[in-house]
């Protein structure tokens, strides 16, 4: 994929301790979870998938992807793509990497303050909607049953009480669920807007070789995959090898270059729809503390977010009809497998360099 840098960044014991402890991002509503491609020598794993069909050997990925054997998986899509079956995975045309200014990025029609610091009005405006409607079902509720005031204020105890015990238990996960459900239900365009956000992730990830293992696209589809609360929409991705790195404390500028890619993914897909971000605002706080981390200064975090900022943006709009396949794939709710064929068949005729 190019940029395959002998840089090496190193990290103290206490930054590599908070990276581990960021292995699952969660942004908002999304969530970020990565993996370095693996050059193995011929094996076993290699020879099946010479001998197999494609949509076997994706269906191999699935199965091993289930299992959480994410070695398996990211082998099969190493040895697929350097057959030539997987095109698309790691195979991204990638930006010179130097230092941009943000006058060069406004000459690519990128605005960094229209996606790097998401306001999520949609979420606070039904929320607060919601709150008045609750308040005035109670006033009207009150007037028209000639409820007495300790009634109401029992109303009232009765919610705080509710909103208390879900705060200790479940850190607000209930209440987190209901409003992202709610949300779906009175702006209908919100769930597509969560899709091309994670669509994005997944996407930005498969160009620069890192394989998703698992996406989500509610609260509710959390918890019924993984039982958990006050966990919004995200996708993960196999990270193994990425983990081993910060594990030992050295980083290369490789691993990084793909991280920032994909931690801006998201962002950089609501910016070119929609001409600004809403979600990802943890996407963006997370990249910047690992940044920090890495004890960047100042000049040299700007010079490594304009240049994936640059990168990403330009790798969605070089791959728009894909990205909207796959938004129609996730949707429908098909495996990781299926989301990388939809994508393979997009990028048929696309030729990479």
């Amino acid at each position: 994929m190019g940029l395959e840098g002998v840089c090496v960044l190193s990290l103290d014991g206490g930054a590599a301790e908070g990276m581990q402890a960021h292995r699952i991002v969660t942004c908002d509503s999304w969530r970020w979870r990565r993996t370095r491609r693996r050059r193995r020598s011929v094996g076993p794993i290699h020879a099946s998938a010479r001998t197999t069909s494609i949509d076997e050997t994706l269906q191999a990925i699935d199965k091993a992807l289930q299992r959480d054997d994410e070695r398996t998986a990211v082998e099969l899509a190493t040895a697929m793509a350097e057959q030539g079956k997987l095109r698309g995975f790691g195979k991204s045309q990638l930006v010179p990497k130097r230092s941009y200014s943000l006058a060069e990025l406004k000459l690519n029609k990128i605005d960094t303050t229209k996606f790097l610091a998401p306001v999520d009005t949609i979420v606070e405006s039904v929320t607060k909607n919601l709150l008045l409607a609750s308040v005035a079902a109670v006033a009207a509720s009150a007037y028209y049953f000639h409820l007495e005031l300790r009634q109401v204020l029992g109303v009232g105890m009765g919610y705080f009480f509710f909103k208390s015990v879900d705060q200790v238990a479940n850190a607000g996960g209930v209440e987190a669920l209901l409003i992202d459900t709610a949300v779906r239900v009175v702006e209908p365009k919100f769930a597509r807007r969560v899709a091309e956000h994670e669509a994005g992730h997944f996407l930005i990830a498969y160009l620069v070789g890192i394989l998703p293992k698992n996406y989500t696209l509610s609260s509710l589809d959390v918890f019924r995959k993984f039982k958990v609360l006050n966990v919004q929409a995200g996708t993960l991705f196999c990270d193994e090898a990425f983990q081993k790195e910060v594990a030992s404390g050295k980083l290369s500028s490789a691993s990084l270059d793909r991280y920032c890619c994909v931690a801006l993914a998201g962002v950089s897909t609501e910016y070119i729809r929609y001409g600004h971000a809403e979600g990802g605002t943890n996407d963006v706080q997370q990249l910047d503390a690992t940044l920090r981390a890495l004890r960047f200064s100042q000049k040299k975090a700007d010079d490594q977010v304009r240049w994936s900022v640059l990168n990403t943006v330009e790798l969605l709009r070089r791959h728009d009809r894909v990205h909207a396949s796959l938004v129609d794939a996730m949707m429908a709710g098909k495996s990781v497998g299926s989301c990388i064929a939809v994508v393979e068949d997009a990028l048929e005729g696309v030729q990479f360099v």
